[in-house]
């Protein structure tokens, strides 16, 4: 393993589907966080990791850091603008002028395997990507990885975005490696679909298919299992 990583929790999401009164993120399942499970996979990659939160989320997220006796560094998102957005208030961070590499993970994905962090990791380095992410095979893609006819990653699709219907087909995860200069150099341009037609927002998969355009190396990376799919938007997504 490397220690050029710095670790990217988005957790800025407010549980408002899940009938929550506190971040999703901080759900308990078996008794445990989400967060906390997250942090825990994640702890030997980057010891005080960075988390970006909503104003009304932040007193909670700290409470829980406070309470379990665990580091990370709190960052806000100030208005609900969107992933990219979320991702790009990084740079606030006294960690941004010296990270290379970002692994960026969704704060509501609780059963991510350590193990598939590593591959993520493995592949990224050795094949020398600017962005590596990891995908699975699913009845509900919610999101769609397109390929090309060589197998290679050319786009993701948000198919809630782009009024597509939902289908069995691949999609990401929620967990992604990627060069921090080459991805945040492209999120701060006026590319096509960077804003959202739905929603407004600043969104972040669009990115993919800009890296492509570049001559920029993406990998997907197809090794998750059904409960790592798994993510809190309503309580329902965890009857599993």
């Amino acid at each position: 393993m490397t220690n050029d990583i710095n670790v990217l929790i988005a957790a800025a999401g407010k549980g408002s589907r899940a009938n929550l009164p506190y971040p999703k993120t901080l759900y308990k399942i078996n008794g445990k966080e989400i967060l906390a499970r997250i942090l825990d996979n994640l702890e030997e990659l980057d010891k005080e990791p960075t988390i970006i939160a909503s104003p009304k989320g932040e007193r909670f997220i700290k409470n829980f850091l406070l309470e379990s006796d665990r580091n990370a560094n709190i960052i806000i998102q100030e208005n609900p603008n969107g992933m990219g957005d979320a991702v790009l208030n990084f740079e606030k961070s006294s960690f941004a002028e010296s990270s290379k590499n970002i692994l960026l993970i969704w704060g509501d994905i609780p059963f991510i395997r350590k193990s598939t962090v590593n591959k993520l990791i493995k592949s990224h380095f050795k094949n020398n990507n600017t962005f590596t992410f990891i995908t699975s095979d699913t009845d509900k893609a919610y999101t769609r990885v397109k390929r090309n006819e060589r197998g290679e990653v050319i786009d993701i699709i948000e198919t809630r975005e782009e009024d597509i219907p939902i289908k069995s087909g691949e999609r990401d995860i929620g967990l992604f490696i990627f060069k921090k200069d080459k991805v945040f150099d492209l999120l701060k341009l006026d590319l096509s679909k960077k804003y959202s037609l739905k929603s407004k927002e600043h969104g972040f998969l669009y990115i993919v298919k800009n890296l492509v355009k570049n001559g920029l190396r993406v990998e997907g990376i197809k090794i998750a299992n059904k409960k790592e799919l798994i993510s809190l938007n309503s309580l329902s997504d965890l009857n599993f």
